[in-house]
């Protein structure tokens, strides 16, 4: 068989096919569409058998706990009657330490369930090590493959973390430098071993975190006797903030406001060599956050089911200076240490809770460990390694690659809203280039994928050289 670069990604679909078991072809249909819930029914789990997989093998059951000492701190910067009480879904309770044992614990089920002896994921992050731990509950093999060095052979102090956590649960981890080699060797593993793709974009890596909103909504009620008024997810491809999105809806009639939050790493490229070691933050950006919510089938699946923007209400992003202050105001206010990238969220809900009321609730969706190349001073100390500059000041005046800045006072942490209209027109735009014609199934698809309205869709298809069948040419 031919291994050349070029042929392999030729093959990508077939080989993506057969390592996850799913036969996506038969949800396509028409031009764009595809049926996305007929998608998401794959496996036929209810959401009280995935809650029932995961507390077997454990995971979920995460304590809620409210941040008392950071919501008095909101409060005193916020005008009178305002600051919303801050809530947050520890999820570095998990195994593994994060809330990417959710996904993971289906994904192993599920290969164990067909008979595969083991599974590969591709990921520099915490959900490598999810996928070793949730494999070695079930017996599984495990390889995971990181994409870990520049080409002068440094790593990131925080995936080389990872894969010491991962080689501890007993997986096999291949590290590569930064680049498109990273999905061939991906794709030449999944062919070479016949393992199962434990991919985060399968359904069954979004049907693990339906369970966390789930679990948001109850808890909430349990301790406040309300739902909560809105939920921040930190961002990145996209899988987080819909799993959790939907397993709110399934929870609750009640309006809960979703927003997403990433890090802002504007004028980064997340696949050059000279760019990888000058960014802090290796998930939960917007290098992976655009892209991925723009363009949702650019993922190591033929058809994501991370499709965040069916779901998002509001999308702000968050400096690395103001994230890397939080984290250490948990740890300083509440006792609590936890990871940076988690933190992303946090300090998104510290600048949103200003503008809520004093009786609204906002609820940080989740917490991942730290620890080792994990810890924000490892990470600060290799940027300052790597010539970044490093000062309190205005957060705003941050340049990502030149400096991190740290806000001299706490009343200067603030969200920058991305204009979700210009998303969904990009994204209208990407799925329209792929076709010359399309049917009205395909007007309702665009409108379910953007959350809009046929209006706003069919205004935005006029611009571009495509016929809408029944129409005259």
């Amino acid at each position: 068989m031919d291994n050349s670069y070029e042929s392999v990604m030729l093959r990508k679909n077939a080989i993506m096919r057969q390592s996850v078991g799913i036969n996506y072809d038969k949800y396509e249909a028409d031009y764009i569409n595809f049926d996305y819930e007929a998608m998401l029914k794959e496996g036929d789990f209810t959401l009280e058998q995935i809650r029932e997989i995961q507390i077997n093998s454990g995971v979920g059951n995460t304590p809620l706990k409210e941040c008392k000492n950071i919501t008095q701190l909101v409060r005193k910067v916020s005008k009178p009657g305002f600051g919303a009480r801050i809530f947050i879904k520890d999820e570095a309770l998990n195994d593994s330490g994060s809330f990417k044992a959710r996904r993971a614990s289906i994904s192993c089920y599920q290969a164990k369930k067909m008979g595969f002896k083991g599974v590969i994921a591709a990921t520099s992050g915490n959900y490598g090590a999810a996928v070793a731990s949730q494999a070695a509950k079930y017996g599984l093999k495990c390889i995971i493959v990181q994409e870990c060095y520049d080409s002068k052979g440094i790593g990131q102090p925080e995936i080389i973390e990872k894969a010491r956590a991962c080689e501890a649960y007993g997986a096999e981890v291949v590290q590569l430098s930064v680049g498109p080699e990273l999905f061939y060797k991906f794709l030449l593993l999944l062919e070479e071993t016949g393992y199962f793709n434990a991919s985060l974009y399968t359904p069954y890596g979004i049907m693990g975190i339906e369970s966390l909103g789930q679990e948001l909504v109850e808890d909430c009620l349990k301790l406040t006797g309300q739902v909560p008024n809105m939920v921040v997810c930190t961002n990145a491809g996209g899988g987080n903030l819909t799993g959790t999105a939907r397993g709110i809806k399934k929870t609750t009639e009640k309006k809960v406001e979703i927003v997403g939050a990433s890090v802002n790493l504007k004028g980064l490229h997340m696949a050059d060599d000279h760019d990888f070691n000058l960014k802090s933050f290796t998930t939960g950006h917007t290098g992976f956050g655009l892209p991925f919510i723009m363009n949702p089938d650019r993922s190591d699946v033929p058809r994501s089911a991370a499709r965040p923007l069916r779901y998002i209400d509001r999308y702000v992003t968050v400096t690395q200076g103001e994230v890397f202050f939080m984290t250490e105001t948990l740890a300083i206010l509440e006792g609590i240490e936890r990871g940076p990238a988690g933190n992303t969220s946090l300090a998104a809900a510290f600048a949103l809770a200003k503008e809520m009321e004093k009786d609204k609730i906002i609820i940080v969706q989740e917490s991942e460990y730290t620890s080792a190349g994990k810890h924000h001073q490892a990470q600060l100390s290799f940027a300052k390694e790597n010539g970044i500059s490093l000062y309190f000041g205005d957060p705003q005046e941050e340049i990502p690659g030149k400096s991190i800045v740290f806000p001299k006072s706490v009343d200067m942490i603030k969200v920058v809203d991305i204009d979700l209209e210009i998303i969904k027109k990009k994204y209208i735009q990407n799925q329209i280039f792929k076709t010359k014609k399309i049917s009205e199934n395909d007007v309702d698809f665009l409108v379910a994928e953007t959350n809009s309205n046929k209006d706003f869709v069919l205004n935005e298809i006029k611009k571009y050289k495509v016929t809408l069948e029944g129409e005259h040419e």
